[in-house]
């Protein structure tokens, strides 16, 4: 028997040997990979199967991204940039990010759980003690036992910043703004990090006057200066107003709908909605975790097979007293990309199938930890330039104590890069651990520079000797020709 809307549990479903409560992508693969090491599971979810990332983060906000940046590719080469007039059809660039989000239906994942032999209980899952589920339905509380483990992987939310009269004019988070179904006449965007960035240059593109306002004095302060700078370039000359080094005050809505914006220097911004994209919170505020001795609201701490440090034991589990409570995905605050939650669950369902076994460290090649969220994460912002990097930056690296050596090379002056697009503009940046003579970070800022990535991230997992990655040759003519670039400079 499997559950999907109904919610009467039989007695033979009351216990299972791994319990997952939160079905976004983390929740999902974390079910599917204790199937598939033999163990029973029961995703428990409230809202829409796929979480955020399928319906208001990843798929809404690049489907919304891509026409603008389509036409705007086009109009990098000459003979194309003739063929383009007139401006995105709103309406058909909004109807395919809808199809993107499957209509905000969920059948797709349901049959996904199905195939995958997962088992669903729709309603509101709590802790009620150890290896203990109650799950809140329409129908009354159900009581769940897991024999083995307790995932949770209810994801985050967006964070509203303590700005007076913030939560009082309804502004939009990345929800609101991937989800609407109009562009509004202008839009003023909270903060200047991956989410504001993104979704700026997507309802610009879309007809939007758009005002950026951030508090530090660069973009995506998170990345290489040279990031932010090349973003900023990019989008004040396609008009977006971006005011960096600037404090909000206080925020208000007029009678008439208007937002305004106050200022720290006593000016204002006036617009008609207002974005506020300055960061998460965890999604844990309402899950029994002081039944287990954990406070609720909080981050969820997590070792590197993402059991939760510091819940009570289990009787009769010598040697793994915290192995039955874990979590997966943003819950965890290590990473909040949605691919390296996956990559969370996928070790988090090993190493839950292997301790169910006694067999942790049975698994070639480390497979229980998870030592990408630490040394080698890659992430793309989908901002025209796009943001590709991987590793530590310059100065993280510095802190890490490595001799560290930087290699800039501009991604225009290669060859693949000028069939690409005609002046195109972009930046490479290597950087190395001298004393190891391996890559250890790479940035790439530049269109289509996503692309570059995952050669990046292998070199980087691989701490391939930079005297071997000479011998990984390019083909021409490609962007990819700026790894020769890379290396000669750095000289070899």
């Amino acid at each position: 028997m499997r559950i999907s809307g109904s919610t009467s549990l039989s007695t033979s479903l009351s216990s299972y040997d791994v319990v997952v409560i939160g079905a976004g992508s983390a929740g999902e693969n974390v079910a599917g990979r204790s199937v598939k090491g033999g163990l029973s599971a029961l995703i428990v979810e409230s809202d829409l199967l796929g979480g955020d990332c399928s319906y208001w983060a990843c798929m809404p906000s690049k489907a919304l991204l891509r026409p603008g940046q389509a036409v705007a590719a086009a109009r990098r080469v000459d003979g194309a940039r003739q063929a383009i007039s007139g401006r995105l059809d709103v309406a058909k660039v909004l109807d395919r990010r809808d199809r993107f989000c499957e209509g905000w239906h969920d059948s797709e994942h349901v049959e996904w759980l199905q195939d995958a032999h997962v088992d669903l209980l729709r309603g509101h899952g709590r802790l009620a003690g150890v290896r203990r589920v109650e799950v809140e339905t329409p129908d009354g509380t159900v009581a769940v036992s897991a024999r083995h483990a307790v995932v949770i992987a209810t994801g985050s939310e967006p964070a509203l910043p303590p700005v007076p009269g913030l939560d009082t004019v309804a502004p939009w988070t990345t929800n609101q703004a991937t989800t609407a179904k109009q562009a509004p006449g202008h839009l003023v965007v909270l903060g200047g990090g991956v989410a504001g960035c993104e979704l700026s240059q997507a309802w610009a593109s879309l007809g939007s006057k758009v005002t950026v306002i951030e508090n530090v004095d660069r973009l995506l302060a998170t990345f290489d200066p040279i990031a932010g700078e090349l973003v900023a370039e990019s989008m004040r000359e396609s008009g977006i107003d971006v005011r960096l080094g600037v404090n909000v005050t206080g925020a208000e809505r007029h009678l008439g709908g208007t937002v305004v914006v106050h200022l720290e220097d006593g000016s204002e911004v006036v617009g008609d909605e207002l974005l506020v994209a300055a960061g998460r919170r965890p999604r844990t505020t309402d899950l029994g975790l002081d039944t287990v001795g954990l406070e609720a609201g909080g981050w969820l701490s997590v070792d590197d097979t993402m059991a939760v440090v510091g819940v009570p034991g289990v009787p009769g589990v010598p040697g793994v007293p915290d192995s039955w409570l874990y979590a997966a995905g943003d819950v965890n605050h290590r990473v909040l990309l949605t691919h390296q939650g996956k990559y969370q669950a996928r070790i988090c369902g090993d190493a839950i199938v292997a301790r169910a076994g006694g067999q942790l460290d049975a698994a070639p090649w480390g497979r229980h930890s998870a030592t990408a969220d630490h040394s080698a994460v890659p992430q793309v912002v989908f901002t025209d330039p796009e943001v590709a990097s991987v590793g530590l930056s310059a100065a993280e690296a510095k802190d890490a104590g490595m001799a560290t050596r930087v290699v800039d090379f501009a991604l225009g002056d290669v060859a693949g890069a000028s069939l690409y697009a005609d002046d195109y503009r972009g930046h490479a940046r290597l950087v190395v651990d001298d004393d190891r003579r391996v890559v250890v970070g790479v940035t790439f800022v530049g269109p289509a520079a996503g692309e570059l990535l995952h050669a990046a991230t292998i070199a980087i997992v691989g701490e391939v000797p930079l005297d071997r990655l000479w011998h990984a040759v390019p083909a021409y003519p490609t962007i990819s020709e700026v790894w020769l670039s890379l290396l000669e400079s750095y000289g070899l």
